[in-house]
């Protein structure tokens, strides 16, 4: 297991522990095909390796009064490495913001924030947002369902010949 190589059983490793994380390493063994020293071996040269980069629940936003999805772009007024850090610092601080990305074409930032409900998410913008550093302008889409959400990474593309 030298360097970023991964064979069928750390595919499989990944694949199963992305369905359910808290499988114990003899359940996990069991469901790749493999022993369970040589399981634990794999997990955790995956972990060191940085292929696995941490566990969590998944909560459903719904269920503890999280209502509002939005997705926000956020245009900074100037877009230099100097000007953008503080922005990208303040974003990391805010829980609201659950992903933040760089986007091509019209824009700087393209936000997901949760908020209870409308007036909430209205006064997060108002407050937070718009007084971020080097923030220009914002646009705002709100989530009217979703189809898929919170779906592990694509594998297929590791699987060997």
């Amino acid at each position: 297991m030298g360097g970023d190589t991964l064979d069928r059983y750390h595919i499989a490793i990944l694949a199963e522990l992305q369905r359910d994380a808290r499988l114990s390493n003899a359940e996990l063994s069991a469901r790749i095909g493999l022993s369970t020293a040589p399981t634990w071996r794999r997990v955790r040269w995956l972990e060191e390796q940085g292929f696995i980069t941490g566990y969590r629940a998944e909560i459903d936003r719904r269920k503890i009064g999280l209502g509002v999805l939005a997705f926000v772009r956020l245009d900074a007024d100037r877009n230099t490495g100097a000007s953008t850090k503080p922005l990208e610092d303040a974003i990391r601080q805010l829980p609201e913001v659950i992903s933040c990305h760089y986007i091509s074409g019209a824009g700087t930032f393209e936000l997901q924030v949760l908020a209870t409900d409308l007036d909430a998410f209205s006064r997060f913008t108002i407050d937070i947002l718009l007084n971020l550093p080097n923030v220009k302008d914002v646009h705002t889409s709100f989530s009217l369902g979703e189809v898929k959400a919170s779906g592990g990474v694509p594998l297929a593309h590791l699987q060997q010949p």
